[in-house]
């Protein structure tokens, strides 16, 4: 107990004036209530301290010998007073704060940016539903270009029918294939009785040359129908569906447009205060935008349209030739025209047994 009490008075902070003299002690009932208080918790190392002092020395003279957490103090020995001293743990902590306000700004902004896109897209979408139910039930007007829309139906029909031109044409396909090898295998079957069969081998060879002769000339149509369906399916599914996917956007340009022509007349219509001329004037502004996008789509529609008749009327001509030109010579057994028919459209014919072309040769 005697060492814990030497030890505190050993620390405790000796004021000194400017003079070097030390100044009046504390109170004995004070101090007497301090070394109880020592007594009973016990002397604290970490706040232990060294007193420098003495004549013509420095009056800061508290120097702390353990590491103190919190914000930093001295003692100014002339004043008795504590001095905080800032240092870097408040700019640190100051740098972070900084830091993670600016992360949750930019969170924030880009949340709110997405919530103006989905309110725009469901205001969008309500006044279009609104327009169509209106439409469906006759009780709003819409806009109509009569000459476009009889265009787009016939592009419509004329897709319907060639698509069954296509499907035709690729059953054709699939049984000629079949039966040119079924005249394969059974050439294949004279040939070999005709070695087996002495009696019959005039007989069985000259079936076997047939069969293998229109074998080769049913390769030679079947490759000439090939490119016909390829070209077809190229009109049908790619040309006519660029197109078709254009028309899609066009009606849902007009549908906008529609819709947002009836929200301003209906605004137009309704009261002439600040609020609602504010309102007249924003709908305007939606309106000449879906007007411009609508005019500008209805344009590409017209332009396409007129360059996919072009183009239909052209490829039709030369794959409707090279099918009349391919099956007459085939079923005349004129090979000679067959060929040439081949030749005459750039038809090159793959030798049987090779491998299919790359994805950059069908290209």
């Amino acid at each position: 107990m005697t060492d814990s009490i030497m030890s505190k008075a050993a620390t405790m902070e000796i004021p000194i004036n400017s003079n070097g003299d030390t100044g009046t002690l504390p109170e004995d009932d004070s101090l007497e209530q301090d070394l109880q208080q020592v007594m009973v918790s016990g002397p604290n190392l970490n706040e232990t301290s060294i007193v420098s002092g003495g004549y013509g020395g420095t009056a800061e003279g508290i120097i702390p010998t353990s590491s103190i957490k919190g914000p930093a103090v001295r003692y100014n020995a002339e004043f008795n007073k504590r001095i905080p001293v800032t240092g870097l743990g408040s700019n640190m902590h100051h740098s972070s704060s900084s830091s993670s306000m600016t992360a949750e700004q930019t969170t924030r902004g880009v949340a709110v940016e997405k919530l103006e896109t989905v309110k725009k897209w469901g205001l969008n979408t309500y006044k279009c539903t609104k327009q169509m139910i209106s439409e469906r039930f006759g009780r709003g007007s819409r806009t109509v270009d009569l000459e476009l829309e009889a265009q787009i139906e016939v592009l419509r029909d004329t897709k319907r029918k060639y698509e069954n031109v296509l499907r035709l044409a690729r059953a054709l396909t699939n049984h000629f294939y079949n039966m040119v090898q079924t005249q394969h295998a059974l050439g294949d079957t004279f040939a070999e009785l005709s070695q087996k069969s002495p009696e019959l081998r005039d007989e069985f060879g000259y079936n076997s040359e047939t069969q293998k002769l229109l074998c080769k000339n049913g390769e030679t149509l079947l490759g000439a129908i090939n490119f016909f369906v390829s070209s077809i399916n190229t009109l049908v599914n790619k040309t006519m569906e660029d197109t078709l996917m254009t028309i899609k956007m066009y009606e849902n340009a007009r549908l906008e447009f529609d819709a947002y022509r009836a929200d301003l007349e209906e605004l137009s219509m309704g009261p002439r205060d600040a609020v609602a001329m504010a309102r007249i004037d924003t709908a305007q502004q939606q309106y000449h935008v879906h007007k411009e996008k609508y005019e500008r789509l209805r344009s590409d529609v017209t332009i396409k349209l007129k360059f996919l008749e072009e183009n239909k009327v052209k490829v039709m001509h030369k794959q409707l030739l090279l099918f009349h030109n391919a099956i007459s010579a085939y079923f005349a057994g004129n090979q000679q025209q067959l060929e040439e028919t081949l030749k005459q459209f750039n038809i090159k014919l793959r030798p049987p047994g090779a491998d299919k072309p790359s994805w950059l040769e069908e290209q």
